[in-house]
């Protein structure tokens, strides 16, 4: 027979480990109520002495009668832990951002884009540290990742509003179709390869028909979208796209990605964006709409190392406030280095944001890591 011992050691190692892992009142609840539960466990080993005593001298006591009697005890005992456990993780969920604390959302571009990259993302989202992602409609690989999506609505899925076609010999048309956008396309169908060309050739009445549609296949396919964002910063780059982009953001009721502090460097090449970035923060706002205040991303390198040492610098350098740090997932294999030059990056930040080193220093530096929807309810209406 097992000693009540046993139990009561059992009782303190876990509630010790809980308590270190979670020091709040809510862990601390879990822990008295396990072990309320392991004394149910101990009064059970009494009684059942006390029946082995009467095998002997007295009528026997079925050990079955025991169980019965403390049975109930001891299930209202682990579905108290599993409320307070629940109410506990929804109550740190809503509560209201610290403006001297440190945020981070690590969110992952172009989703959707290829077999490798959808597969990286994936693993990243689910075992990573990727907290968010956005997702290109436009690509042939969209239906890949939207049927795991679709099965995913406790994830982060934005949609990577997509203007341009970049690649030499993979390539994509728009979501509402080239007869619908003229503007869009060049001489093959395609996006745009270049930035520079759909400033200059794009209508605002296609490019809004364009961003429209693409919202509206993600939604189609069952996502549940948290936000916003713009595939190589094409929809914010002049004034008109990005009124159309604030707009699509009130009018379905999603946040965008705009940053309350934009790099100076930066600044030159999205003056509207520079100029207007408050006001329309500010609108957003009003409409519980949230913002973040910093983005990072850091696409360039070839070195694992010094890539490394320049996220975890960067990490250590956040400001208080909301920070977004824009990665690429994917996996460096045949695939993805028929696509693109930046096969090496994508792999990179795949195998940086999937280090354990990397989320101990994260958590070690105190930063929370947040999600676009987290954001939302923590800073705003849901």
């Amino acid at each position: 027979m097992e000693s009540a011992g046993q139990y009561c050691g059992c009782s303190i190692l876990a509630g010790i480990r809980v308590f270190r892992s979670q020091s709040d009142r809510r862990t601390l609840s879990i822990f008295r109520i396990w072990n309320c539960t392991c004394r149910l466990r101990i009064v059970k080993l009494r009684l059942l002495r006390v029946r082995d005593w009467f095998l002997f001298r007295g009528p026997a006591i079925p050990e079955l009668f025991v169980v019965k009697l403390l049975m109930p005890a001891g299930l209202a005992c682990w579905v108290c832990c599993l409320a307070v456990f629940f109410v506990g993780q929804t109550a740190s969920a809503q509560q209201p951002l610290d403006p001297t604390r440190r945020y981070l959302i690590v969110h992952s571009d172009d989703a959707g884009m290829s077999h490798s990259v959808n597969r990286a993302t994936i693993a990243a989202m689910e075992s990573g540290l990727v907290t968010s992602c956005s997702i290109m409609t436009v690509c042939p690989w969209f239906p890949e990742f939207a049927e795991w999506a679709s099965q995913h609505p406790e994830l982060d899925f934005g949609i990577h509003l997509t203007l341009n076609s970049e690649f030499q010999k993979y390539r994509w048309g728009p979501v509402s179709g080239r007869d619908r956008v003229p503007s869009l396309v060049d001489a093959d169908g395609w996006l745009h390869r270049r930035k520079e060309d759909v400033q200059r050739l794009a209508r605002p009445a296609d490019v809004e028909t364009e961003l429209r549609a693409q919202i509206d296949r993600a939604l189609r396919a069952g996502i549940r979208l948290s936000h916003l964002d713009t595939h190589m910063g094409t929809v914010v780059s002049t004034g008109e796209m990005l009124e159309i982009y604030v707009r699509l953001g009130l009018e379905y009721r999603l946040p965008v990605m705009i940053m309350r502090n934009i790099d100076p460097q930066l600044a030159p090449d999205y003056p509207d964006l520079a100029s207007r970035n408050l006001l329309y923060i500010e609108a957003l706002r009003a409409e519980g709409l949230p913002s973040i205040d910093w983005l990072y991303q850091f696409y360039e390198g070839s070195d694992h190392a010094v890539r490394k040492k320049r996220y975890l610098d960067a990490f250590r350098g956040l400001q208080p406030g909301v920070s977004q740090m824009i990665i690429h997932c994917g996996t460096d294999d045949a695939e993805l280095q028929a696509i693109t030059g930046s096969h090496f990056l994508r792999g990179d930040d795949t195998r940086i944001f999937s280090d354990p080193a990397v989320r101990a220093e994260i958590e070690g530096l105190g930063i929370e890591l947040l999600s676009w929807t987290q954001l939302r309810v923590r800073a705003g209406r849901p």
